[in-house]
């Protein structure tokens, strides 16, 4: 299946990275190198783009795409995930870079591609792993996590109402035999969900399956581990661009992006700082930036998407 992957935010994200040409911009979630190509025809002989993604398919796709461009200027592609990006930069001889981006969850390819497990759309084995070498799979979860821990992940992580009962069934169908394939699950969430809730809402497993994919991947800690130090990788003015798909990964970015701009911990009554905390930058602009209706309509994947943006300052 060729790796398709419409790329959300294109030219807001470009616009919000204020492309130097001669500058070193680093793609933290590659995938089909939509953004990346964007950043690379803006690049001059000198610049140059680091890439970086778990997925094999995903660097094979940017290979292809990034093609045009390998004659001009210099090209990193790494298969790592970007929590590893400080150290994997000064294996390359790089310690600052100009902008960052990161174009954070699941790809269209992923998705669409039925034998990953990622979507409730079609029959799989239960899979979801970005990085197909890692041992932790969906499978995993849903058969060996305990009740509780199956309870909080997908209230946590999807924001589901039922989260208690989905647990609670999942728990009782396991107990008679392992939970193998997507529809399997898909069928006992259901079975947890009142039917008059299930017809409203969208897909009554969506929230489900969003929670086991961010537990599998360890979306959230990677995100929120990752911020602070990629934010001192960048030069005076360098940018870090950040798209998120739904609140809790928003939250930790406005939140990381707040305690970068205003890290002092002083009690409000203290006339002047003494804690020694000094701003790295600033956010720009209050409010994310959010797609268009066109873009919505075009790409209904785009439509719970948000771009927050951090200036850092010297």
């Amino acid at each position: 299946m060729e790796f398709n992957h419409r790329s959300v935010l294109l030219a807001e994200t470009i616009d919000s990275l204020n492309i130097r040409p001669d500058g070193i911009y680093v793609d933290g979630t590659l995938g089909g190198a939509g953004h990346a190509g964007e950043i690379c025809k803006r690049l001059s002989e000198k610049g140059r783009l680091v890439g970086f993604d778990q997925d094999e398919d995903a660097l094979a796709a940017a290979a292809e795409r990034l093609k045009p461009f390998e004659e001009k200027l210099k090209i990193s592609r790494i298969k790592s995930n970007y929590r590893n990006m400080k150290p994997e930069l000064l294996k390359l001889g790089i310690e600052h870079v100009d902008g960052i981006l990161l174009d954070i969850g699941v790809s269209s390819y992923q998705l669409d591609t039925a034998e990953r497990g990622f979507s409730y759309m079609s029959d799989a084995p239960l899979d979801m792993r970005m990085d197909q070498k890692q041992s932790l799979s969906a499978t995993d979860v849903v058969n060996e996590y305990a009740e509780s821990e199956l309870y909080r992940i997908i209230r946590e992580y999807g924001e589901e109402k039922f989260a208690k009962n989905i647990a609670k069934h999942i728990v009782q169908v396991r107990q008679t035999k392992r939970i193998e394939t997507t529809y399997e699950l898909v069928e006992i969430i259901k079975g947890a969900i009142p039917a008059k809730m299930r017809a409203v809402g969208g897909h009554p497993a969506k929230r489900t399956f969003q929670a086991i994919r961010i537990e599998v991947n360890r979306e959230l800690e990677v995100l929120e581990e990752s911020i602070d130090e990629m934010i001192d990788l960048l030069t005076d003015g360098g940018r870090l661009s950040i798209i998120t798909f739904h609140s809790l990964e928003d939250r930790i970015v406005k939140k990381k992006f707040r305690e970068n701009e205003n890290p002092c911990i002083c009690p409000k009554s203290f006339p002047v700082c003494v804690c020694g905390r000094i701003s790295k930058g600033q956010t720009v602009g209050r409010k994310p930036v959010l797609p268009t209706e066109e873009e919505i309509r075009e790409n209904k994947r785009a439509k719970s998407a948000k771009l927050r943006t951090f200036e850092r300052k010297y």
